[in-house]
């Protein structure tokens, strides 16, 4: 009986660990949000940004064969979609403003038939939460209007934002993120930071009046992390203190720098020795919980000013 106990108890845990996954509310890890919201799980990787993505490792190792542009996406019920509603009364009734990040195993902005009412459903969803902001974060931002009913226009509670994870990711997505001119932010999660990017330029307003309102920067965490080198979101964070842009530092990821991990330091900690002006700087991989997000000496936590009032 003691072996079948454990048996069952590890059931009603992997049970109750996948209705909190799709439920994640005020419990989400995630330094930038209140909370996270899914419309359903599944993705297909579209650049390199996706090439170690935690949420697909995540549904795998549930058991949810969600990847792949063969795969079926994983819906939800109604009493899910119900959750924003309450999130939505706690904040009027608390005078404040929440984030939802939407969605953190997904990309809304997907092309696949079977998505195309679940994110009518969304749209809907937004709109009767006026007290949330809405982050609604894509790797496919040249393909949101096309996605979008006619006519749409994204309420004052979108917050859109665009993944860039090198140079060349940049030049190809910002320019369509600036095309809205309707979000009250647009913004730009810089995770996994693959490579030094210069946005000077999207750091000015445009002659349509946008331009980047918010970037968050990050290392990548989790099997085979690709080191970022502390010059990257140095960088980053040095534009956007000259734009007057509101930068956030997430994380170092997997990696950090030998001076910030002295303590976590074993034997057998790996280092990784990259080059800067002709001086070695060295990298350790001691895990995103030991690495921290400590960025020249202090968190850098801010955001930017939503026009939206409660």
């Amino acid at each position: 009986m003691l072996l079948l106990d454990v048996y069952w108890t590890k059931i009603q845990l992997h049970q109750l660990h996948i209705a909190g996954l799709a439920n994640m509310g005020k419990e989400t890890t995630i330094e930038w949000t209140h909370h996270t919201f899914n419309p359903w799980w599944g993705c297909v990787k579209v650049s390199a940004a996706c090439d170690h993505c935690y949420a697909e490792t995540w549904a795998k190792r549930l058991g949810d064969k969600v990847w792949g542009a063969k795969s079926d996406r994983k819906f939800f019920t109604d009493a899910h979609w119900k959750e924003p509603l309450k999130w939505d009364r706690d904040a009027e009734a608390a005078g404040v403003r929440r984030r939802v990040f939407c969605a953190s195993m997904a990309d809304v902005f997907e092309n696949r038939p079977d998505l195309v009412q679940p994110r009518l459903r969304l749209l809907q969803l937004i709109d009767a939460t006026p007290h949330l902001d809405w982050l609604l974060l894509t790797k496919r931002i040249h393909l949101v209007r096309k996605q979008l009913p006619v006519g749409y226009e994204f309420p004052a509670n979108v917050w859109l934002g665009a993944t860039v994870e090198n140079q060349d990711s940049a030049d190809k997505r910002i320019k369509h993120l600036l095309d809205f001119t309707t979000p009250t932010v647009r913004f730009l999660s810089c995770e996994p930071l693959l490579g030094p990017i210069d946005l000077k330029k999207w750091l000015k307003f445009s002659n349509k009046g946008t331009r980047v309102d918010w970037v968050i920067a990050g290392g990548e965490s989790g099997p085979g992390s690709r080191p970022m080198e502390p010059h990257w979101p140095d960088g980053l964070r040095e534009q956007c203190t000259s734009a007057g842009v509101a930068f956030h530092f997430k994380q170092w990821g997997h990696w950090a720098p030998i001076e910030l991990a002295v303590d976590a330091m074993t034997r057998r900690t790996p280092i990784h020795v990259v080059m800067r002006d002709g001086a070695e700087i060295k990298l350790v991989g001691i895990g995103k919980g030991k690495a921290g997000r400590t960025l020249g000496g202090q968190h850098w936590d801010q955001f930017p000013n939503s026009v939206v009032s409660s």
